[in-house]
């Protein structure tokens, strides 16, 4: 069964950045070429939300566009999540998913 490994998640200032990556372990490397690849996040006391998503189009929430860019590496079988200008409210963890696999989330927070 494949795995979805998160990392580069942490605290941060309010205007900095961080890069969130994902990994895909024990997966057909065609099946993540064409899967459908996102990033979404859950502040307390919240529902989980779209952050961006990465299939034949790109998409992004109105909260993050222009600061957030997803991207991949089919080689590395990795989804990134590049996130500048951070703000108080992106505080959150954040899950990436492939497919139907999920990572276990990652937690990311910005100090205002």
């Amino acid at each position: 069964q494949a795995q979805l490994v998160e990392s580069g998640g942490g605290s941060v200032q309010a205007g900095g950045s961080l890069t969130l990556s994902c990994k895909a372990s024990r997966m057909i490397l065609s099946t993540f070429w064409g899967a459908k690849k996102g990033w979404y996040r859950q502040a307390p006391g919240k529902q989980r939300e779209l952050v961006a998503t990465l299939s034949r189009d790109t998409i992004y929430a109105d909260s993050v566009k222009g600061r957030f860019t997803i991207s991949r590496d089919n080689n590395r079988k990795t989804i990134y999540l590049q996130m500048n200008s951070l703000k108080s409210e992106d505080t959150a963890v954040y899950y990436c998913n492939i497919e139907d696999y999920w990572g276990q989330g990652i937690q990311v927070t910005v100090s205002s």
